[in-house]
């Protein structure tokens, strides 16, 4: 009678817990759904416009990212919120493998909970890796020092302007980076907006030809001092800040800690007004 009872348990606890996996995979599912639907509204847009020269598309395009990035959002608390319903079970992994970018750093610490019983899973390593990289570069950390050439062949190193009395933007980017050359515009714009009070930004490349890392230098109007060891993935930046992903970036107080990570568009500019009060 007792095992009866058990397996009657059993049974009652894996019906429940397949309703509730099929609930998840509904909601992200319409999620996934709508994003498709705005990157074909986009590839529209680019079709009838694909230098992005009307003022128009321009606009939509704006309208596009933000939609995307709400929906971004939406599916961040959604896995968030499978990982702390399922501590016991192992459904949260393919949520986590699939998200683990846009997770980002404080998402990444709670998923990935050691105690739950999902933690050893294979499927998570890269994951794991990823936060391990988030780390080295995590607010709170001192910067790190970087040896690298300008783009006079000048050795250059990270600390000439970091901690040094100012707030730095360590920039890790690369010619050859559309999400990159798409960014630049931002961090050029509040580079001249508040340069004058002190605020620097310094270019570390990851470009493996020096040509083209000096052209788009030149064209996107990087003021900046730049860096590089011309070594792609394989540079000293890729190591010693966790950087698997590009555009990336650190923002470094006065002293040398880090205080933000990866502020992009509307937050690098926001957090940049917070500093500097306007």
């Amino acid at each position: 009678m007792k095992k009866l009872f058990a397996l009657a348990l059993l049974s009652i606890v894996a019906i429940t817990t397949s309703a509730q996996e099929e609930s998840y995979k509904a909601a992200m599912e319409q999620l996934n759904q709508q994003g498709q639907a705005i990157v074909n509204q986009y590839r529209e847009l680019m079709k009838n416009d694909p230098k992005n020269e009307k003022p128009t598309t321009q606009a939509q395009i704006a309208k596009l990212e933000q939609a995307m990035d709400s929906l971004s959002k939406e599916q961040v608390k959604l896995v968030r919120r499978i990982a702390r319903e399922n501590k016991n079970n192992m459904i949260p992994v393919p949520y986590i493998k699939d998200t683990m970018y846009e997770l980002g750093y404080e998402g990444l610490k709670e998923v990935l909970d050691p105690k739950a019983a999902y933690y050893n899973s294979a499927e998570l390593n890269n994951a794991k890796k990823l936060l391990a990289g988030l780390e080295k570069r995590a607010p709170g950390n001192i910067f790190k020092e970087l040896t690298m050439k300008d783009m006079e062949d000048r050795d250059v190193q990270l600390s000439q302007w970091v901690g040094k009395g100012n707030y730095v933007l360590v920039d890790f980017w690369a010619s050859w980076c559309g999400p990159c050359r798409n960014e630049m515009p931002n961090v050029v714009a509040c580079y001249e907006k508040y340069h004058d009070k002190g605020f620097e930004v310094v270019g570390v490349s990851f470009d493996q030809k020096k040509d083209p890392w000096i052209k788009a230098v030149q064209q996107m109007g990087m003021r900046w001092p730049q860096m590089s060891d011309l070594k792609g993935w394989k540079c000293a930046a890729a190591e010693t800040y966790g950087v698997a992903s590009i555009p990336s970036n650190v923002l470094v107080d006065p002293k040398g800690k880090i205080i933000a990570m990866d502020l992009r568009g509307a937050n690098l500019a926001n957090k940049l007004k917070e500093i500097y009060g306007e």
